[in-house]
């Protein structure tokens, strides 16, 4: 630095530098007190330089470090001698703020000046702060530092804080600035942020307490997502970013955390009923920033599903509507998870536990009413949905199909219902029967279809023999006028039908034995056994207004078949003649008699039959159709059929039982209760109590399949 300005460097004297000092003095002074400063700033940067290159570095630091110090000590006054009503807080705050401001506008512009001596002797010196950071450290220890003026200070800051907390419209610019005072000065965190902390703290507390009182649930996450974005907002505008964590902290504890459960208590259960989804799309989000909240959010949905989900489950009186309302709780709930729980695994897997338990509650009826629901959608009147449509409910049966755990009721069921589908001809379509089939399987293993699809090859294989037959009886020397279609049921596979003997006219009774004979000479060692429960007919029938064909059951059949012998008829003749049981002929003779096609007249009239009526055939009888289906008078599923089915379940599953004893013990030959108990556990697909298992080793052990050991009754031994 020598070397750049060699001609015009002045002889360095005491009175150089005396003369010098005072001018860059001067200089200072017109800074710190905002008047013109007589001598340009070339000149004076130059006097700097020069005084430097002389050596005088270290008293030209002190000097100007005096200068400075003197005027910052001065300017405490007008701070301490400040009116302390609180209507001046404002103001003070303005005071302080245009200070801050001066000081550093002044300080930038002496430094600018000196700032030679800031990138030589003081750069090298690293014990000396730079003229900035002396500027810094002035303002800090004279001013800032002093206990009334910060306090002063940061109160009014809080105090603007809370206003605009409160609603009010305060200076942004202010704030900011200020803080920024204190963040510069490095006194933020201990005058400020701690103070700061705990009225936001105060402030929240009691807010969440009034608000919880006068609020509804929904309201409340709204104002808690409001002030969260309000304090966010704050932290952008003024306060310094390390305050984010711990302001937003403060705010989550207060107005979350410690009301977690009795927002859940007041207003989870309310929000799903009425469906509020962005109210608990809201709910997940805030939850989810306290500590502990998802888990208590967790635990108060799987409470709400089993609640709600019981109720529908544990009314009988709602039983037809049992089905279809789980199928939309489902809908509903999955929508939840969807859109307002983030597809959280967690909370999926929590509503599988819940349906899967609350739907468990009432053994055996929702088996059985899933099946019936099956039926109805895959029965041909069922005009209201679309190929599609069905595919879509099938699918969402099977997800509630998954739920239960005795899915050996629901196979009883549906395969009576699909026994009478199949046999009457009534199914909807045959594609959505065996995608039904399939899904099954797919759930349940092929064990759990076989009889199933059993019952699909015999209608299959029924309708090649017919062929054959046909073909036989063409053959045949006494050809029949009664054409006959055979189903051929393989006993295994379906429902069990109570045989009933009823008195067929002789023409058919010779047609079921030219069958006989054509099918056992095809498959012989099988044995035929008719059902006359299943069997329809076709009958040819003239009335007044010209010839019709009627479609009947047979039991209608052998009553109708009576009039071409008589035109009247007691009920007794009928019983006598038909060989139909009590029960039967009397809801027989309704459908005849008492429902839309009146093909018999009753006497004396009724809707009921009694045993002394009589009937007379209606030649009078009139139809726009030409063929008529006689509906039976259906049966409403007798509470004894329910039973039977139900108890026919439960005969199998002891069964099963026996038959997973002897095998366990068979491999195992010497097993302790508890070890068999267990495993027999592992192999059942259906619920069983302990004390069940106990009662079938028990009959087990008295047949001599197994035995207990000698020295302890706890202990079986397999006996071969």
């Amino acid at each position: 630095s020598n070397s750049s300005h060699p001609t015009n460097r002045p002889k360095l004297t005491d009175s150089y530098t005396e003369d010098t000092w005072m001018k860059l003095r001067d200089a200072v002074s017109a800074i710190q007190n905002s008047t013109s400063i007589r001598y340009n700033l070339e000149e004076l940067y130059q006097a700097v330089e020069n005084l430097c290159s002389y050596k005088v570095s270290p008293v030209l630091y002190k000097q100007l470090r005096q200068v400075c110090e003197d005027h910052v000590q001065a300017q405490i006054h007008q701070f301490r001698e400040y009116p302390s009503s609180s209507l001046d807080s404002l103001s003070f705050l303005k005071r302080m703020n245009r200070c801050w401001q001066d000081h550093c506008s002044q300080t930038i512009m002496i430094r600018s000046i000196f700032l030679f001596l800031d990138r030589t002797y003081i750069l090298q010196n690293s014990l000396l702060p730079s003229i900035w950071d002396t500027g810094l450290e002035l303002f800090r220890t004279h001013i800032v530092s002093d206990g009334a003026v910060q306090s002063r200070t940061v109160e009014g800051i809080l105090e603007q804080i809370e206003r605009e907390r409160n609603g009010e419209t305060v200076d942004r610019s202010l704030l900011r600035s200020l803080l920024g005072m204190l963040s510069d000065l490095q006194v933020y965190k201990d005058s400020f942020e701690q103070r700061f902390l705990t009225e936001t703290n105060r402030l929240y507390a009691a807010e969440g307490q009034r608000l919880m009182q006068e609020r509804d649930v929904p309201e409340y996450l709204h104002h808690v997502a409001r002030r969260l974005e309000e304090e966010n907002d704050r932290v952008i505008s003024y306060l310094d970013q390390s305050t984010q964590k711990p302001l937003i902290t403060t705010v989550e504890k207060q107005l979350l955390g410690e009301h977690m459960n009795a927002i859940l208590q007041k207003g989870l259960w309310m929000l799903l009923d009425e469906n509020r989804v962005c109210e608990l799309m809201l709910l997940y989000e805030l939850l989810n920033k306290v500590k502990g909240g998802l888990t208590a959010l967790l635990q108060a949905w799987r409470d709400y599903i089993k609640s709600f989900g019981g109720e529908i489950v544990s009314s009988p009186e709602k039983d037809k509507e049992m089905v279809q309302e789980l199928l939309d709780f489902k809908d509903k709930m999955d929508h939840v998870t969807q859109r307002c729980f983030q597809r959280n695994d967690t909370f999926i897997n929590a509503m599988k536990e819940a349906f899967e338990s609350f739907i468990n509650k009432r053994p055996n009826k929702p088996a059985e009413l899933i099946a019936k629901y099956v039926d109805s959608k895959l029965r041909a009147g069922n005009k209201e949905a679309t190929e599609e449509e069905l595919e879509r409910i099938l699918d969402k049966i099977m997800i509630i199909f998954r739920f239960i755990h005795g899915k050996d009721v629901f196979e009883a069921f549906y395969k009576k219902d699909l026994a009478k589908r199949l046999l009457v001809g009534k199914s909807a379509s045959v594609d959505a029967e065996k995608s039904m089939l399939s899904k099954l399987k797919h759930e349940c293993g092929a064990a759990f279809t076989s009889k199933l699809e059993g019952m699909f090859k015999d209608m299959e294989l029924s309708k090649d023999i017919m062929i054959q037959f046909k073909q036989y009886m063409q053959n045949q020397s006494d050809p029949s006028n009664i054409e006959l279609t055979v189903n051929i049921l393989t006993m295994g596979y379906w429902p069990s039908y109570t045989p009933m003997d009823v008195h067929l006219p002789t023409e058919m009774v010779k047609l079921q034995e030219v069958f006989k004979v054509f099918y056992l000479g095809k498959h012989s060692g099988r044995k035929l056994q008719w059902q006359p429960t299943l069997g329809h007919a076709v009958l040819k029938t003239e009335f007044k207004e010209g010839k019709k064909e009627l479609q009947v059951s047979l039991f209608q059949t052998l009553v109708l078949l009576m009039f071409n012998e008589s035109d009247e008829c007691s009920v007794e003749e009928i019983r006598a003649a038909t060989g139909i049981e009590d029960g039967e002929l009397k809801r027989t003779l309704q459908s005849l008699a008492c429902g839309k096609a009146r093909v018999l007249n009753k006497m004396p009239r009724g809707k009921d039959v009694e045993d002394a009526d009589r009937f007379h055939f209606n030649s009078d009888f009139r139809h726009k159709l030409f063929r008529i289906k006689i509906n039976q008078i259906q049966m409403k599923e007798t509470v004894e059929e329910q039973v039977s089915t139900t108890e026919r379940v439960f005969q199998d599953r002891q069964y099963q039982i026996d038959a997973a004893v002897v095998r366990i013990m068979k491999m195992r030959k010497t097993l302790s209760h508890n070890l068999l108990v267990s495993e027999l556990y592992n192999q059942l697909k259906f619920p069983v109590k302990p004390a069940d298992l106990k009662k079938r080793i028990e009959s087990l052990i008295d047949r001599d399949y197994m035995e207990r050991d000698k020295e302890n009754p706890n202990q079986y031994h397999y006996v071969a």
